[in-house]
């Protein structure tokens, strides 16, 4: 099927229109639900002013016998809690001052008599401070002693007619700013919209076949006089599990770097039908962008960040996914706390998929290997790749959990709809998991082919697998 190709200069520029394309559109989203939740902080600080305006006549309507009451209630409960810290003070210095008279052999007896004046002059200044409060509250009675219960609901009318208008008007002035904003930002769009359209236009066209989701040709990888990789070709298909396999030092692992741009290749085409339904030649673009367009992978050396929880090494797979903006961000707005919470729960469904759930808030320092390795996976499964890369993820594993990992795949493969990349040294994980096997020696091509023609291969025989000796 023709698919469009873009030229590396232009996917970069495609790359950073359709990034900020994506801006854009979630801030057209969420332009709404922005306006209103600033027009609800508006109207809580009138409506707090307003509040306060009428509490005056609350007061003139209020019962005053009620309030004093309440007043002389509320004094006095204060000075009880600090007279008990006093009363406590008391007893526990008489508890000690007869202790140490016990151990002296000293007469005890006196010291309680102490005690008992201490907490009889304690009485006496609650009783003191009562009649005082009591003397204040009658005072305060005789200067107020009516209420006026019209005056209040007249001010609470008026307040909330105040109210009312305030927000008729600030809904109006939304209203005005959200359409303008939002004509603003269509427009806006519609430009990126016809940029980007014409970038498709300038493309060239290339065949890839339907059912081909990476298609790696005459790819090349020198490091000065040493041929890593050279003149590899291979296509992988739309949901096959795809395995490279070949010695210590074929050049597996460099395939597999130049794919995700951590190797820029000497020679060669990798085209890949990205999340967009685009095919892109994935030289164009920076290691930090291949996963933008779908491909993600795991390390042989287990690549986490032991400082912090397994659910957190997850959401550090989502950074590029963010669609928030740094403003947005920085501001905290609802839509990122939005965003945010969608993307845990995300990992959340991943760490169950994977049998993890029990580790989410564990530090992945100190975990066993094995755990680990299923961290890695989990992780790559959290940017919606369409393209999983696996390099050796059977190192270190045991006969069970190689098993459990073979059962794995076929279910990330099934579950997810992804389309798996597989370098494994393990044969009989190769040979139980992989639909297509490519060969390599010493960056050559050896063969391609299904797990029983590879077995069959006198080159592979020779090369990897061994042959029997006559």
């Amino acid at each position: 099927m023709a698919k469009t190709k873009l030229l590396p200069s232009a996917q970069q520029r495609l790359l950073k229109l359709q990034r900020k394309r994506r801006s854009l559109q979630l801030e057209l989203e969420e332009l709404e639900h922005v306006l209103s939740l600033r027009r609800e902080k508006s109207l809580s600080r009138y409506g707090a002013k307003l509040d306060k305006d009428l509490m005056k006549a609350a007061f003139a309507a209020c019962d005053k016998e009620e309030y004093a009451q309440r007043q002389l209630d509320a004094a006095l409960q204060r000075f009880d809690v600090k007279q008990n810290l006093d009363r406590r003070a008391v007893n526990h210095g008489c508890a000690k001052a007869i202790f140490e008279a016990v151990s002296k052999g000293e007469d005890w007896k006196p010291l309680l008599e102490k005690q008992r004046t201490d907490l009889a002059a304690l009485e006496s200044k609650r009783a003191g401070e009562a009649a005082r409060l009591e003397k204040e509250k009658e005072a305060f009675l005789a200067k107020n002693t009516t209420a006026d219960e019209s005056a209040y609901e007249t001010a609470k009318a008026a307040a909330l007619e105040q109210y009312n208008k305030k927000k008729a008007e600030l809904e109006s002035k939304d209203s005005a700013a959200l359409e303008k904003k939002q004509a603003t930002l269509r427009s806006r769009i519609a430009a990126l919209d016809s940029k980007i359209e014409a970038l498709h236009g300038s493309a060239k066209s290339i065949e890839l076949p339907e059912d081909v989701l990476l298609r790696v040709e005459g790819l090349k990888m020198y490091f000065g006089g040493l041929k890593a990789v050279d003149d590899v070709t291979f296509d992988v298909k739309k949901g096959e599990i795809f395995g490279l396999i070949g010695p210590n030092g074929a050049g597996k692992t460099t395939v597999f770097n130049c794919i995700t741009r951590f190797y820029d290749a000497t020679d060669g085409d990798i085209h890949f039908c990205n999340k967009d339904n685009e095919v892109v030649d994935l030289r164009g673009f920076q290691v930090h962008d291949v996963i933008l367009q779908g491909v993600a992978r795991t390390f042989q050396n287990v690549e986490l960040v032991k400082e912090i929880s397994v659910l957190d090494n997850l959401l550090v797979a989502c950074t590029r996914e963010y669609r928030s903006n740094l403003l947005v961000q920085a501001l905290g707005l609802p839509s990122l706390r939005r965003e945010e919470e969608a993307l845990k729960e995300k990992a959340r469904r991943v760490l169950k998929f994977m049998g993890l759930e029990s580790y989410a808030n564990w530090l992945a320092f100190g975990l066993p290997y094995g755990i680990l390795k299923k961290v890695e996976i989990a992780r790559a499964l959290m940017s919606d790749a369409r393209l999983i890369i696996m390099d050796e993820p059977a190192a270190g594993l045991n006969d069970s959990e190689t098993a459990e990992l073979t059962e794995t795949i076929r279910r990330i493969r099934d579950e997810f709809g992804v389309t798996i990349l597989l370098v494994e040294h393990d044969m009989s994980l190769v040979m139980n998991v992989c639909d297509t096997v490519c060969a390599i020696s010493f960056g050559k091509m050896l063969a391609i082919g299904t797990c029983q023609e590879i077995k069959q291969n006198k080159a592979v025989q020779e090369a990897y697998l061994g042959i029997e000796e006559v």
